[in-house]
């Protein structure tokens, strides 16, 4: 039996996720004889998302021009895509910047109002990645296979959402040890 390819991306969130799927621990070992990683911030240093991936964990709200760019190529490539955490299932913390109105009056406070010696708005295209005006989760732009919450999801959840995987099925998303958000 072939392996799995599983992809993991990071987009506007703190990368909590990702640290709670290192939390898996040996778990981690085990998934390692079922799956080749091929894209992730973590451990891999590929800068292009691959082609034919079977499952992708995006982590993080969409919240600037490049996270739009990645999660419109990662759905194009994944058979699957997990929507991984709070932030990917509600846009949760990133989100809050929302509450400001669009980018503009967020980067004239970050920036100009609580600058410090030389305030000054970042603007370096191809480096700064532009922000959208409002941040998203990963459904509002891209269709979701699963959504897997928490802030960040355990490692027993992590866990018990790929485990069903390896073997073709698909992960059973109920009761509280499973949708618990926060």
């Amino acid at each position: 039996m072939s392996k799995i390819k599983l992809a993991t991306i990071w987009l506007a969130g703190c990368s909590g996720c990702h640290m709670s799927f290192l939390d898996l621990d040996e778990w981690l070992l085990e998934l390692a004889e079922h799956v080749d990683v091929v894209y992730s911030p973590v451990g891999c240093d590929l800068k292009d998302y691959p082609d034919d991936v079977d499952v992708c964990l995006v982590e993080g709200a969409v919240a600037n021009e490049e996270n739009l760019e990645l999660i419109r190529i990662a759905r194009k490539r994944t058979k699957f895509l997990v929507s991984f955490g709070d932030c990917a299932v509600t846009a949760n913390v990133p989100g809050m910047r929302n509450m400001l109105g669009k980018a503009e009056p967020v980067l004239k406070r970050s920036y100009l109002e609580l600058g410090d010696d030389s305030p000054q708005l970042p603007h370096f295209p191809g480096i700064v990645p532009e922000l959208l005006d409002r941040v998203r989760p990963v459904h509002e732009v891209v269709d979701v296979d699963l959504f897997m919450p928490g802030c960040p999801p355990d490692a027993d959840r992590i866990k018990s959402t790929l485990e069903p995987m390896l073997k073709g099925e698909q992960p059973v998303m109920e009761g509280r040890d499973m949708i618990k958000f926060g």
